[in-house]
């Protein structure tokens, strides 16, 4: 699936770059009302196409005039180096060597939008995802950005996007349908609640678009019913009370 990388660059009049953009107004409504800047897209398993998903979300609000940082943080199996045609040197070699992220990061790879790859795979990625160094590298980067786009980690392969989960304004996890069950989704979303992640939404992608041409396809789903149904019976009690 190679061609359908960067869609919203690349074929921008496409029904998937038309949801992308769909998506995009979902997640800036998401944050009304509360400071959503670091925003970690994670998956149940390997596969399920979350690294795809988050560089287009970061291309496409980039296109609208916000000024991103992508980071991989998927220090196992990173990809964002792959997705962008550019070196793959950057969180790693900051956390490990001391590099400075002005050094690795990739500025301008669209306009609005720098990279910060994972840089080489380290022995223990576990141990660097939870440091205080990279909660201080992100900190200082996030000056210069409306939004730091955080690629993570499989939830049920490792510990790490629950780490990261915690850390963040909030996470989208990214669905592929017909590759996991309905159990193993539930229990990706069980493991980052226990980390106080905050679950923004789900991205549902894999689903057949029949008479579009594609087979390839987008649906963003939010949890905020739940919470806006108990938000309004609290409103509506207290007014009884007046």
């Amino acid at each position: 699936m190679e061609e359908i990388k960067l869609i919203v660059e690349n074929d921008p009049k496409s029904p998937i770059a038309e949801t992308y953009r769909a998506i995009r107004t979902n997640l800036q409504f998401a944050g009304a009302g509360q400071d959503l800047k670091y925003i970690c897209f994670a998956s149940s398993v390997p596969g399920e196409g979350k690294s795809t998903t988050i560089s287009n979300m970061a291309l496409t609000l980039a296109q609208d005039g916000k000024k991103v940082l992508l980071v991989d943080c998927d220090l196992r199996k990173p990809v964002q180096h792959k997705i962008f045609g550019v070196i793959n040197q950057g969180v790693t070699n900051c956390l490990a060597q001391g590099v400075p992220f002005a050094q690795v990061v990739h500025p301008n790879v669209f306009r609005n939008l720098d990279v910060l790859t994972s840089g080489p795979v380290p022995p223990n990625p576990a141990e660097l995802i939870g440091s205080e160094k990279l909660n201080d590298l992100l900190d200082k980067a996030a000056e210069d950005y409306d939004y730091v786009f955080i690629d993570l980690p499989p939830v049920l392969a490792v510990t790490d996007a629950a780490l990261m989960g915690n850390l963040s304004d909030g996470v989208v996890l990214v669905v592929r349908s017909g590759l996991v069950s309905p159990e193993e989704v539930q229990e990706a979303k069980k493991r980052l609640q226990a980390g106080h992640a905050n679950i923004l939404g789900v991205v549902l992608n894999g689903v057949p678009q029949q008479h579009k041409g594609y087979g390839y396809g987008y649906y963003y789903y939010d949890y905020y019913d739940e919470n806006h149904e108990k938000h309004h019976k609290k409103r509506a009690k207290s007014s009884s009370h007046s």
